[in-house]
């Protein structure tokens, strides 16, 4: 009889131990803060952030990118991309359009052979590295010109 008992409560006893456990091992919050306006005339200015006159160059045409397993097109990635950059670069970029759009077309099917677009590629940890493997051969091609590559529609297509 005792013996039932104890097969009982012991799992009962691990669930309340694990719950207590998690919660103590949960980190701290991270602690907000709000700016408070600065009433003194006599204070420095803020710094203002590294790209103070963002453009954007969008790409004329999405990038299409087939997601091939076993030498069969599974599925068919559909991307918008842009790229940000300082308005004073814009011209530039623009001119060398097919260049960076090269460049990225290469990223996005290595991309694709490496499983970037399996399972949950919306996820935001997914999409962080496919900007930032992106962000990084943008800027090889067009120069440090390239401040940040936004996805702007991102869609896949079963075959």
């Amino acid at each position: 009889m005792l013996r039932r008992i104890i097969l009982l409560v012991l799992p009962v006893l691990a669930l309340i131990a694990g719950a207590f456990a998690g919660e103590a091992l949960r980190p701290p919050p991270e602690p907000t803060t709000v700016d408070q306006p600065d009433d003194d005339p006599g204070s420095t200015p803020t710094e203002l952030p590294v790209n103070e006159n963002p453009a954007w160059m969008s790409f004329a045409n999405q990038f299409f990118v087939p997601v091939m397993r076993n030498g069969n097109m599974r599925a068919l990635m559909i991307l918008t991309l842009s790229l940000e950059t300082s308005n004073d670069g814009l011209t530039t970029l623009q001119s060398q359009e097919h260049r960076l759009r090269d460049a990225i077309l290469r990223q996005l099917l290595i991309e694709s052979n490496t499983g970037a677009f399996d399972g949950n590629y919306t996820a935001e940890p997914n999409l962080r590295r496919l900007r930032e493997a992106l962000l990084q051969v943008a800027q090889a091609a067009g120069g440090d010109l390239v401040h940040a590559v936004l996805i702007q529609d991102i869609a896949r297509q079963e075959h």
